[in-house]
């Protein structure tokens, strides 16, 4: 009998979890164990992204994966506040896109990013995302140019967003129906 490849049982039940749990279990996770991904894992990461929708079908987005510790430090370093997390992660992902390409850049970067999140709570990896665009480092420089500079990212590139994987430290409970906000969704008319 040939052996067949097959996931943990964990990984296996949430295959067969549905949209709706998957979209109520996924939390953003800000402290990771020391744990690193499995190539399988990020393969999988990586195909989620590339198939993720673009306007026009243009897909001029860029994913640059990072998993060396010292980039991941000096990653975290990108803002004054909300990077820090970077430095704790197993993966990173730098999400850009060409604004002299598409006028929807900015959507189709956000539907990969969220695209990988869903596969890594999937995966049971937890995910965060750190928004780069338009914030600061500093007084001097910009979230967006330190980031470019330290990944040689073309001044045709702009960076999204840094999304941060690994091994939640802890998860969280799923979000329960109770906590939904149902008053924003209107019929009709607003």
């Amino acid at each position: 009998m040939p052996k067949i490849k097959t996931y943990s049982s964990n990984i296996l039940n949430r295959r067969t979890m549905s949209f709706e749990q998957l979209i109520k279990n996924r939390r953003s996770t800000r402290k990771f164990i020391s744990k690193s991904i499995e190539k399988e894992k990020i393969e999988l990461l990586k195909k989620a992204a590339i198939l993720s929708p673009t306007g026009k079908q243009k897909n001029h987005w860029d994913f640059i994966f990072i998993e060396d510790p010292e980039m991941l430090k000096s990653l975290s370093l990108s803002k004054p506040h909300g990077s820090k997390l970077i430095e704790g992660c197993a993966l990173a992902v730098a999400v850009l896109g060409d604004s002299t390409e598409s006028d929807t850049w900015i959507e189709d970067c956000s539907i990969a990013s969220i695209m990988m999140q869903m596969q890594a709570e999937e995966l049971e990896l937890g995910s965060c995302w750190v928004q780069i665009h338009k914030r600061e480092h500093n007084a001097e420089m910009g979230a967006e140019e330190y980031v470019k500079n330290l990944l040689g990212i073309p001044n045709s590139k702009s960076v999204l967003s840094i999304i941060a994987f690994g091994y939640p430290e802890k998860r969280r409970a799923p979000i329960d129906d109770s906590e939904l906000l149902h008053s924003k969704i209107h019929f009709e008319i607003f």
